[in-house]
């Protein structure tokens, strides 16, 4: 199993997760790497293709069973599937899982020279940064490649030869006699690790690693409109390759923080703006904010709770075309009041015909018809 890919690793779940658990991080991971998120990013669309096929195995029943089943045993090909059931027509457990993954590239490679391991991280951003765009530094730890023998874990990149056992193919076949017959199977060669090459004399710096424990520090330009669960890929700052291939990459996964006014929705703002019954009821000018200053804007007279306006190309700006400024309004009717304001507000209710209140005259006629009371007492 050890030439097969892990998926419940791909998937980012424990070999128990329940179904709900592999179909909510299925969804999380398609999120994150969808290819019209990542146009013309050929990682970003192996990483989608990777996790559906990660999905196509763990969802099915069948296909996990005879997976796990593989992953626990091993070469026990004529012996059946789980339960001891036999498979007619195949030739050991070893043909039914690869029957069943055909199309998925599992065949075996005739090398295990791989890349290095990719990176997530999680980095926080202010609102302000991720709307607007920033520079930022990011300090890590990984195994860095050794520059001393180029990865490969010989002394100057050189000190090794072809292993004899697998002839440099990095796999060799595996034969097992059961009581069904003998059963065939291809897998790492056990003296150079898949690699296809031994190390003759180890590398002084890495110690035949390959690699070197080290903190990186990269610089990171952040586009206005970075959202939650967006991401940069650096290329080549993951982890090395254990075979002194290309390292993996670095996955910045941004956590934006929310802001004390805005709220946003992709590139537009939404802003809850309180105005007093005053100035709703007459009309007036109040600040607003934006994302560069606060500006001032006419509220026209009557203006109703719940009421939104929109100041266009206000919003964020972004490679894509910038965002509106969405104002949502809340009348604030003040909770107490000094006996001269009441006495005004009496007056001034009392010079006002209900009529001038459609939805207040509706109610109190409906009140009247159906109760026979005044609905508002002056």
């Amino acid at each position: 199993m050890a030439d097969k890919k892990d998926y419940y690793e791909i998937l980012g779940v424990s070999k128990n997760a329940s179904d709900e658990e592999i179909k909510t991080a299925y969804k999380k991971l398609v999120k994150m790497y969808h290819p019209d998120l990542h146009p013309n990013d050929p990682l970003a669309a192996e990483k989608f293709k990777e996790i559906n096929e990660a999905n196509e195995v763990l969802s099915d029943k069948q296909k996990r069973a005879a997976y796990d089943y593989e992953r626990e045993h091993p070469g026990m090909g004529g012996m059946g599937g789980p339960g001891g059931a036999g498979f007619g027509g195949f030739g050991g457990f070893g043909d039914i899982f690869d029957s069943i993954f055909q199309g998925f590239g599992g065949g075996a490679s005739m090398q295990r020279e791989t890349r290095g391991e990719d990176i997530q991280l999680t980095m926080s951003l202010s609102f302000m940064d991720a709307a607007k765009g920033c520079r930022k530094d990011l300090t890590y730890s990984r195994n860095e490649p050794c520059k001393a023998c180029s990865g490969t874990g010989a002394k100057n990149g050189t000190a090794f030869k072809t292993c004899a056992k697998c002839s440099g193919r990095g796999q060799v076949r595996f034969t097992q006699e059961t009581i069904f017959g003998r059963t065939v199977r291809v897998g790492a060669c056990p003296d150079c690790k898949g690699r296809g090459k031994i190390v003759t004399d180890k590398c002084p710096d890495c110690k035949g690693k390959g690699f070197i424990r080290r903190d990186t520090t990269v610089t990171l330009d952040i586009p206005a409109g970075a959202d939650t669960n967006s991401y940069i890929r650096r290329r080549g700052f993951g982890q090395a390759s254990p075979d002194g291939m290309e390292p993996g990459d670095l996955i910045v996964v941004f956590r934006v923080e929310p802001h004390k006014l805005f709220t946003r929705k992709n590139m537009d703002l939404y802003v809850d703006l309180p105005v007093p019954y005053y100035t709703a009821a007459l009309g007036g000018k109040v600040l607003v904010p934006t994302l560069d200053d606060a500006i001032e804007y006419v509220i026209p007279e009557g203006t109703q709770s719940g009421e939104t306006f929109t100041i266009r190309h206000r919003g964020i700006k972004s490679r894509n075309g910038t965002g509106n400024l969405y104002l949502r309004v809340q009348v604030e009717v003040p909770s107490k009041l000094s006996r001269e304001q009441r006495d005004a507000l009496k007056a001034a209710a009392a010079s006002q015909e209900i009529k001038q209140f459609d939805k207040a005259k509706k109610y109190a006629d409906n009140m009247s018809a159906l109760y026979g009371v005044t609905a508002y007492k002056k």
